[in-house]
């Protein structure tokens, strides 16, 4: 089975980026966070990045880039992820008016010459879901099914949220398995379940409903490389809810 790294995705402390982006990095790198996956990077030049991240000892694991970035700044976002040495690129979410069965088919051309763009460049291309991929279909299928049937593999991998598989009453183990061998990115996100429909109620890890230890155990068979800790929305404050979901980690995977 793989040994995973543990990542954090920067958007769950976005709020603390904006205010001091390197000082917050300095804190998750003494949490203990193996390496980080952006959001933005915060008008830092890539050069600087680059070495804050040598100085820290954290892995660039790759970027969450807007649909309109990669519409429009497709090179400087190739050059920027270059630089630091990040692998992947990854879309993070659709527009509510770009979430349509005829939008998709639109995505799925416009994604596999992404992914051979990236390809090129040394970098893996990746598409990150919600819920809404459960609920959209194309041709009788669900768009999350779709997308990687339609784009070869080389172009386009998956980066699984799981806290949103199973908010959307998908089995999260069977979906891990469904996509090994294609799953380098799994975000692990633990939620408390509520009434569908509603805002999800993003916990820290072990706070919630998900399985995590069979979640973790499948992800290691399905030979995920990295577990990434995201929470949309902390109760508590985000470094401090972050700096808790590590120690979980520590006590219950990394430490094991």
């Amino acid at each position: 089975m793989t040994q995973m790294a543990v990542g954090l995705q920067l958007y769950t402390v976005r709020d603390a980026t904006a205010a001091d982006f390197e000082g917050t990095l300095r804190k998750i790198a003494a949490m203990g966070y193996e390496g980080v996956e952006f959001a933005g990077y915060g008008d830092i030049k890539a050069e600087d990045m680059r070495d804050l991240l040598q100085e820290l000892h954290l892995k660039a694991i790759g970027s969450h880039i807007g649909l309109h970035l990669l519409e429009e700044r497709l090179d400087e976002e190739i050059a920027y992820l270059q630089t630091i040495g990040a692998k992947y690129a990854i879309c993070p979410w659709l527009p509510a008016e770009a979430r349509s069965s005829e939008a998709f088919r639109g995505h799925i051309v416009k994604f596999e010459e992404y992914g051979k763009r990236f390809r090129e460049a040394g970098i893996t291309f990746a598409y990150h879901n919600h819920d809404f991929e459960f609920e959209v279909e194309i041709d009788g299928q669900i768009v999350f099914d779709a997308l990687y049937e339609r784009i070869d593999p080389q172009y386009l991998q998956v980066e699984m949220d799981i806290g949103w598989v199973q908010y959307s009453g998908v089995d999260p183990l069977a979906y891990i398995a469904k996509y090994a061998g294609r799953l380098p990115l799994l975000h692990l996100k633990d939620f408390r379940a509520g009434e569908k429909g509603k805002q999800i109620d993003t916990v820290e890890l072990g706070r919630g409903d998900l399985p995590l230890l069979p979640i973790i155990d499948a992800a290691s068979k399905a030979s995920v490389e990295w577990l990434i800790v995201e929470q949309d929305v902390c109760a508590n404050p985000p470094l401090e809810a972050v700096a808790e979901s590590m120690e979980w980690m520590k006590s219950n995977y990394l430490n094991k």
